[in-house]
């Protein structure tokens, strides 16, 4: 090999001999498991056509290849002992290939031969083909009148549709529908090009279902598929640019390739997947062409033209929570029932719904309590108005609530929508007790006084207060969280909310600025401002470099709206007078001139100037949502002051295409954090933000790009590193806690002082082969752990730090926590039988928690014994500490299992939604036991005793490696909808897969337990989450199977996204 340049190819054992390794560096990766089987196959694909066309020309050419072919299947059959491999796929020496299969009774046609002819594509099934609208070659309307003529099933994405386009197919998709054969269309009123003429003739077509999506402002589809599904499993698709309309069909310059399940299976199953998940969508509503469903589509085809009549009556959309909204709704609850936190504080950027979040929280409330009197407080008439609707939206109710703002008095105080000041003027007048209200909300927190709320709360004591926030930093330095129990109760995350298309995707620049900020001062976790302005303003070099990027990366300056956050007010003065001088328009908003605000906002929003210079402390009253670009002059340290300010930038407009972001990066101090910076952008990903600035950040939301300079990424990654936690800063931190603070040194106190420090990084840390708070307390004395003690040290961290660490359920947690509270003795008196079996089962689950083996194998006659060994005051006491910090952060409601009539499982102590440790799932169903582990490693598990199979779902089975192959066997069609590839092996006619399919006539239970990958960002082994019974409800393919199971309960919305895959949001 001597041709550089980039590979994806297996190392055979002569390119390893032809490596020259000193002069070349050869890039290479390890085979991952779960790719294995399509690697080798394909390599073995290649091998094997060179051997076949290397039979010599001649007569029996043909017969010594089908010869050859045979011979390799019967090594094969042998080699895997299976004879059916041979019976099945032994080629017949006449050398045909098979191109129709039909009945001669009732025949379909009375010439079949000519029949078959004028249906086959012309391009064949296996291949695939480029249709480019060329003057050679086959016509892509032709195509797909044959393709239409021969399939079973159709399954259409488009844009939209034009009429001239389905006049085209007119007499074929009346054939195919009437002969009973399924049609499904998806498409959308997106910029009123669709035909209504088209989808009604389609909507009146028999076994024809059409879905359409109305919201086109969240729902921009664009894609254009044409899948045709087969029963002899023969699919084929058209994937490219062309919708339905003639000119995209037949004169157009449209790009358009033929996929085929013969050729490459894994892009046909991802189309059909793709299309079932949209299909399930409830952004898609069914189009009946009933008279209801043509005024709809009308109206929103009018209103995409912009000619819509605003006097007629408009149509609502049914307000239903988003998945980020749902797992909101449902950590509002945990705070309430688990937490016993009635005061609760919802933060998330301007613009992604909150309002929405608190109506569907209220109504939940008020269904319970139908007599609760209400109070929404803004300081705004137009949030008061915008509140009201959305209300009245989600309660199906127009008539609910009164305003109480300006000149609009209520006619009574039982749900109010009022300003903060009304209430102020005559909270003292009025007549209502301190438990009037029983539900009050907050809206935009941060905007109101605290001196102007804190007197309402002061007056009423509701049973429930919501606040609703952009940032839980207030510009005045007051507290927000004090009057919130202290905790963030949830947060609308960036990613989230940008892929919910409620926030405006991001184009962040990470530029090097060519400055030096190690030598500037830090104190109290930021850099001194003074030495910073003099930084930034004592010469022009930078604003030069600052000038010359904004010219790079802006399209047109002057129609630029942007935001520029600097240091101090004599920066922002020096930077608007170095741009005024570039003849770049600009304006200056601090607290010098704070009576100037409306008018600055005013001049940025007609574009009079393109920028507006801010100082970060009193940037919190400018609200554009047409702000297009945002400057960061200066490092931002607080995380929560950069997301709200980025947020600014990300208010949704029409033509906003998106938010450009040029962050201006200089050689930072090792305590600037950029790992939670990137971490906020990216979102949840389960591997390490230094892994996504290497890898180009392939994980953002939808639409975003992050774009870092050379020497800004390795500064970053070297930022990074040394900001990653290791045994050495561990242990300074610790020795330096008495210097710090006079709170004592306690696990709990400690992770309070470094807020950024996690229990997983504490634990992550080991010295020698275990870890743990107390043997770090004890290293950093400069002592050691006694050779007698090292078993029960070992046994303390595994359990906290592979199984505790692992587990979300409140049961098993707080089993543990009354364990230590009872010095590790089992009480069941006063338990009903019920209770005594859970408690066994918690208790063998402690077991192997702490010790991993069986009874006999740790040296125990019982199960009491086992847990007696684990008696150790300073253990027992971290072990106490580590239980009440994991109850503590629980964000998930556990509930009880569906009942199915089946002992086993409605007896099971395990709850839904939440997660475990594999080996807590394997004692719940007794393939573990005191006398015996389990010895299970396979996705599948079955308990004969119990009728019960256990599906155990890794999401992501090549971690390392992205893999198109296996990245969508096993994913959400829906909440309720799940899909499931099989192992290889499986066939529906025999053994697992006719269990499967016969579950109802056996009356066989399945439970579904799902994890995102195998190992977590830190390398500890994730458990699964608990999805609960499922039921059969159709397969695809045989080795492997493909089968759809319903689940007994929605999925948990936590995990939509990552469950979801084929999803959008």
């Amino acid at each position: 090999m001597n041709q550089t340049g980039i590979y994806e190819q297996l190392i055979t054992q002569l390119v390893e001999q032809s490596l020259d390794r000193e002069s070349f560096h050869v890039g290479e990766r390890l085979l991952e498991a779960g790719e294995a089987a399509t690697w080798l196959s394909r390599f073995l694909t290649r091998i094997i056509e060179i051997a076949m066309d290397s039979v010599p020309n001649g007569d029996a050419r043909i017969h010594q290849q089908i010869s050859l072919a045979n011979t390799i299947v019967k090594w094969l059959s042998r080699h895997i002992r299976d004879d059916k491999l041979i019976s099945e796929n032994l080629l017949d020496s006449q050398g045909k290939i098979l191109t129709a299969l039909f009945d001669k009774s009732n025949p379909i046609a009375a010439d079949l031969p000519k029949y078959v002819e004028s249906i086959m594509p012309l391009t064949g099934l296996t291949q695939s083909e480029l249709f480019c609208g060329s003057n050679v070659g086959v016509s892509l309307e032709t195509e797909i009148k044959r393709e239409i003529l021969s399939s079973d099933k159709i399954y259409w994405l488009v844009s939209f549709i034009k009429w001239t386009g389905i006049r085209i197919f007119k007499k074929e998709l009346e054939f195919f529908t009437r002969s009973g054969r399924q049609l499904k269309i998806i498409t959308t009123s997106y910029m009123g090009a669709t035909d209504a003429k088209a989808v009604e003739f389609l909507a009146s077509l028999p076994n024809t279902e059409i879905k359409l999506s109305y919201n086109s402002n969240r729902e921009r589809l664009h894609a254009k598929s044409y899948l045709f599904i087969r029963n002899t499993g023969f699919h084929t698709g058209y994937i490219g640019s062309s919708n339905l309309s003639h000119s995209a069909l037949t004169s157009g310059l449209e790009w358009n390739l033929k996929i085929t399940s013969q050729e490459i299976p894994h892009i046909i199953e991802k189309s059909l997947s793709t299309f079932e998940t949209y299909w399930e969508s409830p952004d898609f509503e069914h189009f009946d062409g009933e008279v209801e469903s043509r005024e709809k589509l009308n109206n929103a085809l009018q209103e995409a033209k912009g000619s819509f009549n605003n006097s007629t009556p408009s149509f609502y959309f049914d307000i239903k929570p988003h998945s980020h909204q749902q797992t909101i709704l449902e950590k509002l609850q945990v705070e309430r029932e688990l937490h016993n936190r009635y005061r609760n504080l919802v933060v998330a950027a301007t613009g992604t719904g909150k309002t929405i979040i608190s109506a569907f929280d209220f109504s939940r409330f008020y269904q319970q309590n139908p007599e609760a009197n209400f109070l929404f407080i803004a300081h705004r008439e137009e949030i008061l108005k915008q509140a009201m609707g959305a209300y009245r939206g989600v309660l199906k109710n127009s008539a609910f609530g009164e305003l109480w703002v300006g000149s609009n008095k209520p006619s009574k105080y039982q749900h109010l929508f009022a300003s903060i000041q009304s209430l102020n003027n005559q909270i003292d007048a009025l007549a209502l007790s301190e438990d009037y209200f029983d539900y009050i909300v907050i809206d935009e927190v941060h905007h109101i006084s605290a001196n102007s709320y804190r007197g309402i709360l002061k007056h009423f004591s509701p049973k429930i207060l919501l606040g609703l926030t952009a940032t839980p930093e207030r510009h005045d330095g007051t507290d927000i969280l004090s009057d919130f129990c202290n905790v963030i109760a949830a947060e609308i995350r960036l990613p989230e909310a940008i892929n919910q298309r409620h926030l405006s995707p991001f184009q962040y620049f990470g530029i090097d600025d060519d400055t030096d900020l190690t030598t500037i001062s830090w104190s109290k976790g930021r850099y001194d401002i003074a030495e910073l302005t003099h930084l930034y303003t004592y010469n022009d070099r930078r604003v030069l470099r600052i000038i010359q990027s904004l010219e790079e990366v802006v399209t047109d300056i002057p129609q630029m709206r942007a935001l520029a956050f600097c240091v101090s007010k004599e920066h922002a003065n020096f930077m608007a007078q170095k741009f005024t001088l570039h003849n770049i328009a600009c304006g200056v908003l601090t607290s010098d001139n704070s009576k100037d605000r409306e008018f600055l906002q005013q001049q940025l929003r007609s574009k009079q100037i393109n920028v507006l210079f801010v100082v970060d402390i009193f940037n919190e009253g400018v609200d554009i949502p047409e702000l297009d670009t945002l400057l960061f002059l200066r490092p931002t340290e607080s995380l929560t002051i950069f997301l709200q300010q980025l947020g600014r930038g990300l208010r949704l407009t029409n033509d906003k295409e998106c938010c450009t972001v040029l962050d201006f990066v200089g050689n930072s101090r090792p305590e600037y954090d950029f790992s939670h910076k990137f971490r906020a952008l990216v979102g949840k990903t389960n591997q390490a933000i230094a892994k996504e600035v290497k890898q180009g950040f392939p994980h953002l939301p939808l639409g975003c790009r992050i774009e870092l300079q050379k020497n800004t990424q390795a500064m970053i990654l070297k930022n990074i590193s040394q900001a990653t936690l290791n045994k050495n800063k561990l242990f300074n931190l610790i020795t330096n806690f008495p210097h710090i603070t006079n709170l004592a040194l306690t696990l709990s106190n400690f992770l309070q002082i470094y807020p950024n420090i996690t229990l997983e990084d504490v634990y992550k840390v080991k010295n020698g082969k275990f870890g743990g708070w107390s043997v770090l307390l004890t290293i950093s004395k400069g002592q050691e752990i006694a050779d007698d003690k090292k078993d029960i040290f070992s046994a303390y961290y595994r359990a906290i730090n592979n199984r505790l660490l692992n587990c979300s359920s409140i049961s098993y947690l707080r089993f543990i926590k009354a364990l230590c509270d009872n010095n590790f003795l089992i009480s069941t008196t006063s338990m009903d039988k019920a209770s005594q079996y859970r408690q066994q089962q918690f208790a063998l689950m402690c077991h192997y928690d702490f010790w991993d083996k069986t009874g006999h194998q740790a040296g125990f006659s019982d199960l009491a014994k086992s847990l007696l060994a684990l008696k150790d005051k300073t253990l027992k006491a971290e072990l106490s500490e580590v239980i009440a910090m994991l109850i503590q952060r629980l964000e998930v409601a556990e509930f009880d299992m569906p009942k199915v009539n089946n002992s086993v499982v409605d007896s099971s102590p395990l709850k839904m939604h939440v997660r475990y440790p594999k080996e807590h799932i394997l004692v719940a169903f007794g393939d573990s036991t005191f006398s015996k582990k389990s010895s299970s490693r396979e996705g599948v598990l079955n308990i004969a005793e119990a009728n019960t199979e256990l599906l155990f779902v890794t999401l992501d089975k090549c971690e390392k490696q992205f893999s198109a192959t296996t990245m969508y066997h096993d994913y959400a069609i829906s909440p309720m909808l799940f899909h499931w590839q099989t192992q290889n092996s499986t066939r529906p006619d025999s053994g697992r897969g006719l269990t499967y399919i016969k579950q109802k006539e056996r009356n066989k239970t399945f439970l579904l337990f799902v994890r995102e990958q195998g190992k977590d960002e830190n390398g500890r082994t994730m458990g699964f989450v608990n999805f609960g019974p499922v039921d059969f409800v159709k397969y695809e393919g045989s080795q492997p199977m493909n089968i759809t199971w319903q689940l007994k309960h929605p999925m948990p919305a936590y995990l939509w996204h990552e469950t979801a895959k084929l999803a959008v949001g």
